[in-house]
């Protein structure tokens, strides 16, 4: 891999503990007994062990986004555990084929532990870096990715990379997480809010911006209300104590509504969707 930059160390090092522990760090809890994940339909999980379909540092479900098809190849952008990935191997069947790139030794072992578990053969995981990633030009129809993208400190390479291996006519499916409203200096050198996925989030204009200079079109940047919901339906926003969750709601649909005027600085989850032209 690329020399490191401290950005990806520090990354490297939060979620590095997170697969130790076994943790979640943006879903739901984590638990031996059922599905407690709540960012994708249930009938996507069902078939997986609890503590597989409970892992994920997402936020969203870029699966659902993708629309995959039967004999596809999919690139997963920081495959983390392998949630996503074993779920577009099933999607994309025997005749497809899904690359997981992560740069966490600690991610990559997880993965590749469930995916021998599993007897997942149709999916690979590669250590890399997104800016430099481990994969042939023109190789991939869809890459995808979950809450991954903010971490990284070149967001203009990951896209030009992203281009560089999807094939004409390929097509983007990501969550990832989108700012309203520039952030302070300080807020953007804070190791624990860049590794939080707020500090190194774009803006929406920004998240274009970049796509199209990268060289793609028809991009959409959309925030995700259904996973903002469940978000606060499930707990993982908590509402200050005086408002109630349903008042909660109803100020943070306000403020999605009005984005870039929202009376506070926020990140919020987005679905981003692009193509490379044929």
């Amino acid at each position: 891999m690329k020399t490191q930059n401290p950005i990806h160390q520090e990354v490297q090092e939060y979620y590095g503990k997170v697969a130790r522990e076994s943790g979640s760090c943006c879903g739901s809890a984590t638990s031996p007994e059922k599905i407690q994940n709540t960012l994708y339909p249930v009938e996507l999980l069902s078939e997986l062990p609890t503590d597989v379909a409970n892992f994920t540092a997402g936020s969203g479900d870029p699966i659902s986004l993708a629309k995959l098809q039967p004999g596809e190849t999919v690139l997963d952008l920081g495959s983390g555990g392998g949630l996503d990935c074993f779920l577009a191997a099933k999607q994309v069947g025997t005749s497809g084929r899904v690359i997981g790139v992560d740069m966490t030794p600690e991610m990559l072992a997880r993965a590749r532990s469930s995916a021998d578990r599993l007897q997942v053969r149709n999916v690979e995981f590669r250590e890399g870096y997104l800016e430099s990633m481990p994969v042939d030009d023109s190789s991939v129809d869809v890459i995808i990715s979950n809450c991954v993208i903010n971490l990284s400190p070149d967001k203009p390479q990951v896209f030009r990379e992203m281009f560089r291996v999807l094939k004409p006519g390929g097509r983007i499916a990501v969550s990832d997480m989108v700012l309203n409203r520039a952030l302070s200096e300080a807020d953007r050198k804070d190791k624990e809010k860049w590794c939080g996925c707020t500090s190194g989030a774009l803006q929406v204009q920004e998240y274009v911006d970049e796509l199209s200079k990268a060289g793609f079109t028809n991009i959409r940047v959309e925030p995700n209300v259904e996973a903002i919901v469940n978000a606060i339906d499930n707990g993982q926003v908590r509402a200050p104590e005086n408002l109630t969750k349903d008042q909660l709601k109803e100020m943070l649909l306000e403020d999605l509504r009005n984005w870039e005027n929202a009376k506070r600085t926020m990140a919020a989850p987005h679905k981003i969707t692009a193509r490379k032209p044929i």
